[in-house]
């Protein structure tokens, strides 16, 4: 909790952030930053904050966005959701295939 300022609610979503990046293997620094970044960030575009970066302002909340970005860079999907479609499609000897050998047997 390193803000006196932030609300009730941003303390909670400030904990829950930072234990969800615990869990994910973060360390506590790296997983404290992310947390307090994410909820200035929150705070700046629904008008909680004194000032606010206007790239911060435009930027569509994350809420909203819902993961609308995830995974479309040039590396796409990754290897874990690639063989979860593989699963899904019952695709043989999938357990031994890498991402690419993946990606090209969804494709077919």
């Amino acid at each position: 909790m390193p803000r006196a300022a932030w609300s009730a609610k941003r303390e909670r979503q400030y904990e829950h952030i930072k234990d969800s990046l615990l869990e994910r293997g973060e360390s506590e620094r790296t997983a404290e930053e992310i947390a307090a970044r994410t909820v200035n960030k929150e705070r700046a575009q629904h008008g909680e904050a004194r000032t606010a970066n206007p790239q911060t302002l435009k930027a569509t909340p994350a809420p909203v966005r819902g993961g609308k970005n995830s995974h479309r860079g040039p590396q796409g999907r990754t290897r874990e959701q690639l063989y979860e479609d593989a699963r899904r499609a019952n695709i043989r000897g999938r357990s031994r295939m890498n991402k690419q050998q993946l990606e090209q047997a969804l494709a077919r």
